[in-house]
Parts: C-alpha cells; sequence; structure tokens
C-alpha cells in the first residue's frame, strides 16, 4: 500500500495505533484484500499480506511474517536442522496463496541472515522466536504488507478471537492438498492456567499463549509453524502470538500453543536496529468461550519433530 495519504496524518495515526515502533515505511497491520468476518478454511488471496512460507531448497518447512521492508517473525525451532540452521538454500516467498501455482503478486527473496533467540530451550520450547534478515528490501502492495506486533504490556483475556493462518497439514499426517492454498482459523485464546491443566505443571511460561476450542477439530498443525496468531482491532491487525509446539493436531482440551509475541518487543528492536516495527497496545479483555467448554481448531498447524508436536 502507498503511503502518499499517510502522511500528513503520521502524528495522529501513531496516537490512534497507540504505536511505540516505527510506522515510516508502511502503516502496518493493514490488509485491503481482507474483508472477513466469520471464519472459513480456504484463505482469499491477498487476505493476510504478512504471510510469508520459508523453504528450504523449494520445499515448504515453516511460516512466518512480514514485520518490516527487510525482516521476517518466525519460530526459532524452525532453524535448528542442518539443513535449515544457516542461510544458504533458504528462501522466503511472499504474497503467495497457492504453494503450487505461479502468482504475479508474489515475490522470492534469499535469506542473509537467521537469529535464534540466545535463550531458546528447545526441550522446552521456551523463547521459540527467530528474525529473518531479507537479502534485499520489499516492495510492499496489497498483497505484501507488513503486520503489527502486539508490544510490551499487551493482554488477551481467555476467549478472545484471534485467527492463526498457514500451509500447514489439514490433520495429523494428512498434507494440504494441491493446490496448496494458504489456510485460515479463527480460535478463542485459552488462559495459561487452562493451558498448563493440559500440558503440566512448568510446561507453559510467560512467554507463551495458548488458543484451540475444547471440542477440537481445529488447530494450527505441521507446517504452520513459525506462523502468525493475529487479532483484528478497528485500525488493523496485529500479531500476538507465533506458532509454536502441541500436542498432536486439534485434538479435544490440548489447545495449541503459541510463543507470546509482547514479551520479546526490546529483543526485537535490539536484533534489528532502525526501522523497526510497529508495535500496538492490545487490551482484549476475552469472551465467553471457555477452554474447559469448548476448545475446537480447524486448521491443522503442525510441524513436529518430536514425540510433543512442534509446530
Amino acid at each position: 500500500m502507498e503511503l502518499h495519504w499517510w502522511k500528513a496524518g503520521l502524528v495522529v495515526l501513531a496516537v490512534l495505533l497507540n504505536a511505540t515502533g516505527s510506522l515510516s515505511q508502511s502503516a502496518c497491520g493493514q490488509a485491503p484484500l481482507n474483508t472477513k468476518i466469520v471464519g472459513g478454511n480456504t484463505a482469499v488471496s491477498g487476505s493476510w499480506p504478512w504471510q510469508v512460507s520459508i523453504q528450504s531448497l523449494g520445499s515448504h518447512f515453516c511460516g512466518g511474517s512480514l514485520i518490516n521492508n527487510n525482516w521476517i517473525l518466525s519460530a526459532a525451532h524452525c532453524f535448528q536442522s542442518s539443513q535449515t540452521s544457516t542461510p544458504a538454500g533458504l528462501s522466503v516467498f511472499l504474497g503467495k496463496q497457492s504453494l503450487q501455482t505461479s502468482e504475479s503478486n508474489s515475490l522470492t527473496i534469499t535469506v542473509a541472515q537467521i537469529i535464534n533467540h540466545p535463550s531458546y530451550v528447545s526441550s522446552t520450547h521456551d523463547n521459540d522466536i527467530a528474525l529473518l534478515q531479507l537479502s534485499s528490501s520489499v516492495t510492499f502492495s496489497d498483497y505484501i504488507q507488513p503486520v503489527c506486533l502486539a508490544a510490551a504490556g499487551s493482554t488477551l483475556g481467555s476467549g478472545t478471537l484471534v485467527w492463526v493462518t498457514g500451509w500447514g497439514d489439514i490433520s495429523s499426517d494428512v498434507s494440504l492438498p494441491d493446490p496448496q492454498n494458504l489456510q485460515e482459523v479463527e480460535l478463542p485464546i485459552v488462559s495459561n492456567t487452562a493451558c498448563t491443566s493440559a500440558y503440566g505443571s512448568g510446561s507453559i511460561t510467560s512467554n507463551m499463549m495458548c488458543a484451540g476450542l475444547s471440542q477440537g477439530g481445529k488447530d494450527s498443525c505441521q507446517g504452520d509453524s513459525g506462523g502468525p496468531l493475529v487479532i483484528k482491532q478497528s485500525t488493523g491487525w496485529t500479531q500476538a502470538g507465533i506458532v509454536s509446539f502441541g500436542y498432536g493436531c486439534a485434538l479435544p482440551k490440548i489447545p495449541g500453543v503459541y510463543a507470546r509475541v509482547s514479551e520479546y518487543q526490546n529483543w526485537i528492536n535490539s536484533q534489528i536496529g532502525s526501522s523497526q516495527p510497529g508495535y500496538v497496545t492490545v487490551t482484549a479483555s476475552g469472551g465467553s468461550r471457555i477452554f474447559s467448554q469448548s476448545l475446537s481448531l480447524s486448521l491443522c498447524i503442525v510441524p513436529f519433530l518430536l514425540s510433543l508436536y512442534i509446530f
């Protein structure tokens, strides 16, 4: 999206967004082609313009999100194998709808640098966050836009509705069928207390958040790892979570677990330096969808390498 109209209203817009980062490149969180009100399965092309496919030697293995014109936010567990731990052979596909179709609105850029959080712990999945620096800057369009990030101090109460997107499996061990169109699912936030009941004492830290339906059926699944969990606000879309791990896909009373983006504002800024992302303070009290009553996810996002599935 071009910003000619935005220049004059820069100060006003920043106040309305309660933004704490730079919005000089593009108003973050804008999705001009997204008119979504209720959920679905296959996303309309351009609905989630920050969603990226991260590929190794031409094969999709994780998702991510565009946060400014040079950086991608993803999950640290995506970059632990010998094939994905260095930038060699890695590419980021932006503006994609179908992984199997050539699309005029898409763009492919190689990766210059991978930065995993220094305190990432693979055994517990704590601090499961990573940054990818692109080898060249992105030109924004209706199909390629940066997402806003949840600022430090943001809160999402139990029952708050959020969206998760990705090209992962549609259920455990069932791959997304050709032409592998981007999938989307709307889920309620599950409290960390309720999530701990599902995963065990000490398993869910303050750096994590959970989302899902207690009856199962909707979730992120293998191949969705690193992708965004976003919330719609009046001013645009804000990323609050990063697909991290879970037990299986869309099982009853087993929510998916996500890295809590608001805990990492200082770390992200320290790595990126100039041209920092836009941050928005999210305060959502939640709703009546209580996890103990209903927990159902429809986008099975599971990229799991362990018995404890890691999306």
